[in-house]
């Protein structure tokens, strides 16, 4: 669980990425899934899109597949949403530390 402080530097650093995954009409597939997945693995954060055909609302769609993912929720904006989740093999981004 990342803290409040942790998820606005993430916020912070999503601001300039652009979204690496795109979600079409046929929704969140395993594919999708899969992508988002090794995406998460290869940079740490990543955005998402949910193309106008879609139907579904981004903060939905990323609280049903983060328990898939093992991933953190880092933001919703309009169509986008970010996750995060820690690299096993090549980490990057180095989080606040928490409080305690």
């Amino acid at each position: 669980m990342i803290t409040s402080k942790q998820r606005s530097y993430l916020r912070s650093l999503a601001h300039n990425i652009d979204p690496v995954v795109y979600i079409g009409k046929a929704g969140v597939t395993e594919n999708v899934i899969k992508e988002i997945d090794q995406a998460l693995e290869a940079r740490e954060l990543v955005k998402v899109k949910i193309q106008e055909g879609c139907e579904l609302a981004a903060k939905d769609v990323a609280n049903d597949i983060l328990p898939q993912l093992e991933a953190e929720f880092v933001q919703a904006i309009g169509r986008k949403f970010t996750l995060y989740r820690e690299s096993k093999e090549n980490k990057q981004i180095e989080l606040p530390k928490a409080k305690k």
